[in-house]
């Protein structure tokens, strides 16, 4: 398919990797896995959470990049063209519903970032020494105090969203991505560095090799790797619509999930050992950022400064993510309804400040929200996405696609993972998120 020369490109193959690996990148790979690393046998965890990243993980990464990239559009767009050539209805109404789960995501998880620079604030004035930390997060969750917070986080990210693809999310991408990294190592060797660590890494690594034998650790497993990689139907579908036609997609959907990996292990190398050298509870769960993580800088040497840092990596790691998700309905105005990206961006930020704010102040309306989102719209989103490119589309179109400009080719038979196994697992982590309450 010929290049869209209206449309935007990615200026390198780097940029568009650090804006994929920023739109992984999000809170979950920071409190939830660290947690979940050492309540599901540590180093034994490892072994199915490595095998669903880098077999499932990338197979869906390779799909979303390249139905993009073959329709030279976003969600609705692409669905639309791809039904339309086989000549099916209704490829325009489902191509809406992963826009509509991810502009979902967009809202809650807007509202997430507000606690996040609110935070941050706190560690800039060191208000950590003379609040009460345990009531503190509770005291201003759900209260009008978070609206302005939740605003906050969206007009920054409309700044960055309203300057487009190569000005905008590639320029600051190139920021953030390796500022996050390297104050994760500056973080990690303190936290090394502290009295009672060894402990928190022995809880993180040492295998308990029973728990494979567990249907929990598989499906806890399987979540994890599903959603940390981002699979949704529409970010990494837009992402990837904004792809030269050279672009090597495998190799790019591998770094994505091996770079993901790598922050996911840095957070809980900085988090868990930090809690067992201070005697705290290392499976405080949400507890972990916004009380656990507080209380050590208290009682850390130096921790006005690492808190400072700690909160900052939150900011960008919850900041890259917040920017895909924002640029999903972008997008999607701008092809549907023809309009240009600043009014767009505008349209986009306003609804999600109207629907934010009431999310902020009440805590079980953000809570049922979410969990509508999260656990029923946005794997049903990715299921219909491999769907409609894997066998709509057509498996041999799709390895044609995905290996177009690749080093490393997509072999025959590779349909195998992709039509059914990656199809049926994607089944799977919806009916298992229903069953569980949300595995993800």
């Amino acid at each position: 398919m010929e290049q869209n020369n209206s449309r935007e490109t990615w200026g390198s193959k780097l940029g568009f990797i650090l804006a994929c690996i920023g739109s992984a990148i999000g809170l979950g790979n920071i409190w939830m896995f660290p947690w979940r690393l050492g309540q599901f046998g540590g180093g034994a965890f490892l072994i199915p959470y490595l095998i669903f990243v880098f077999l499932l993980g990338t197979t869906g990464l390779m799909g979303e990049f390249a139905l993009g990239r073959s329709q030279q559009r976003g969600a609705i767009g692409a669905f639309e063209k791809v039904f339309k050539e086989k000549k099916l209805p209704g490829g325009t109404l489902i191509g809406t519903i992963p826009v509509i789960a991810q502009t979902g995501v967009f809202i809650f998880y807007s509202v997430v970032v507000g606690w996040v620079l609110r935070f941050f604030v706190f560690a800039l004035r060191d208000e950590f020494k003379t609040m009460d930390i345990n009531t503190a997060f509770g005291n201003f969750a759900g209260h009008t105090e978070s609206i302005g917070w939740t605003i906050g986080a969206i007009l920054i990210t409309l700044c960055i969203v309203i300057l487009g693809v190569k000005s905008g999310i590639e320029k600051v991408s190139k920021v953030i991505m390796p500022a996050l990294f390297g104050i994760f190592i500056m973080l990690m060797i303190n936290t090394l560095l502290l009295k009672g660590s060894m402990e928190g890494i022995k809880y993180l690594l040492l295998p308990d090799w029973s728990y494979l034998l567990k249907i929990d650790t598989w499906v806890m497993a399987l979540g994890q790797a599903f959603f940390t990689v981002s699979l949704g139907g529409a970010g990494m579908v837009v992402l990837g619509s904004y792809l030269p036609k050279e672009m090597d997609i495998p190799s790019s959907a591998f770094s994505t999930a091996l770079f993901d990996t790598l922050a996911a292990l840095m957070a809980a190398f900085i988090i868990i050992p930090a809690a067992f050298a201070f005697d705290l509870d290392p499976g405080a769960g949400p507890q972990l950022l916004f009380i656990t993580m507080p209380r050590i800088f208290n009682m850390m040497g130096g921790g006005y400064v690492f808190g400072i840092l700690f909160f900052l990596c939150l900011v960008f790691a919850a900041i890259s993510t917040e920017i895909v998700l924002m640029e999903v309905a972008v997008e999607a105005f701008m092809d549907k309804l023809g309009m240009k990206r600043t009014s767009s961006a505008l349209l986009t930020a306003c609804i999600g400040i109207g629907t934010g704010c009431l999310l902020s102040t009440n805590m079980e309306w953000f809570g049922k929200f979410a969990d509508m989102v999260a656990i029923y719209l946005l794997p049903f989103s990715a299921l219909l996405a491999a769907i409609a490119f894997f066998w709509i589309y057509g498996i041999d179109k799709a390895r044609n696609e995905i290996n177009r400009g690749a080093k490393i080719k997509m072999v025959k038979h590779w349909e195998i993972l992709a039509k059914y196994i990656f199809v049926f697992t994607a089944t799977a982590v919806l009916i298992l998120g229903i069953l569980y309450g949300g595995i993800g």
